[in-house]
């Protein structure tokens, strides 16, 4: 390969940031790696998105401890990628939540996600032999549910299809706090190699419409103003915008996966080139949008081979 595959090569450790964004709401953030949210009540913690093992989950529980005793009760899983959910063991929950679209693609496809993502990005798994196993939902939820952790109703809600179909955000609405999952990104690059591309842009007007003043996105600093917040989104919907149009313009000239891949690089390169994490997902994104110009409504499962396959054919 004449690149080094997705982001095997990326070994550096990462600064954690641990904010407070309101009352009882917080973001464990790591310079554009997998964020995670915590929400405390006065009776209960709801963690949303666990980190990749339980091992590296253990630094999120020692942040938690600094700020309070009380029990972690709620996981959410914001989709189904294992690097979101396979460190829930950690935190001993007694319940965890997912949409019902997204226990679907655990139950179709989380094992080869598993085995996929610990290929791409070994960093994330640190501890990886912590790992129980697939995370399973034992509340599963069409539409929206709210859950109070004691004077703190949190507001759960399934917006569209977008990053993955079963996408799933947390909501403060007293204090305008959204918790977005990978559906808004900020200074870092979506991920779409899962997504439905089609409905990702009127997903992401459901959150605008919300004009969140807070915002802690899936990879990237948490927002701390309601500028922010709406410039992340418009960046995000941007992003996906400039893809599928190129995807589409490649599929109308009959052009190759490849030669689709280097004209949407050539076009989005010197606007999106710096953002993390760029070059591991913009081969994957490629190929899920050219699916998706080509008809493919339900994306394809990624496995380890499938990866390296494609990487190479793209990366040649």
């Amino acid at each position: 390969m004449s690149k080094t595959f997705a982001s095997t090569g990326d070994l550096g450790d990462k600064t954690v940031t641990f904010a407070k964004l309101g009352e009882g709401a917080y973001a464990y953030t790591a310079e554009g790696d997998p964020n995670t949210g915590i929400i405390i009540g006065d009776d209960a913690v709801m963690v949303i998105d666990t980190q990749a093992t339980p091992f590296m989950a253990q630094k999120v529980m020692e942040r938690i401890r600094e700020v309070t005793d009380k029990p972690v009760k709620y996981i959410l899983m914001t989709h189904y990628h294992a690097v979101r959910v396979l460190g829930a063991a950690a935190y001993g929950a007694e319940t965890i939540i997912a949409s019902r679209l997204t226990h679907e693609m655990i139950v179709e496809r989380g094992q080869q996600d598993y085995d996929s993502e610990l290929g791409r990005f070994p960093r994330l798994f640190q501890g990886e032999d912590t790992i129980p196993g697939l995370t399973w939902p034992t509340i599963v939820f069409d539409g929206k549910i709210t859950v109070d952790l004691g004077n703190r109703p949190v507001e759960i809600w399934s917006p569209g299809k977008g990053h993955t179909q079963g996408d799933t955000v947390a909501w403060l609405a007293d204090q305008k706090i959204l918790y977005s999952g990978d559906l808004v990104e900020f200074g870092a690059t979506p991920y779409t190699g899962d997504a439905h591309l089609t409905d990702w842009p009127a997903t992401l007007d459901a959150l605008r419409a919300l004009k969140p003043e807070k915002l802690v996105p899936g990879r990237g600093d948490a927002l701390t103003t309601p500028e922010d917040c709406e410039n992340a989104m418009a960046m995000t919907q941007a992003f996906l915008t400039d893809l599928f149009e190129s995807a589409k313009e490649g599929r109308a000239g009959n052009k190759s996966l490849k030669e689709t891949f280097d004209l949407t690089k050539a076009r989005m390169d010197p606007k999106y080139g710096d953002w993390v994490i760029y070059e591991h997902c913009m081969p994957f994104d490629v190929s899920r949008a050219y699916d998706e110009a080509g008809g493919m409504v339900r994306p394809s499962i990624w496995t380890a081979e499938r990866d390296k396959d494609m990487w190479t054919s793209l990366n040649s």
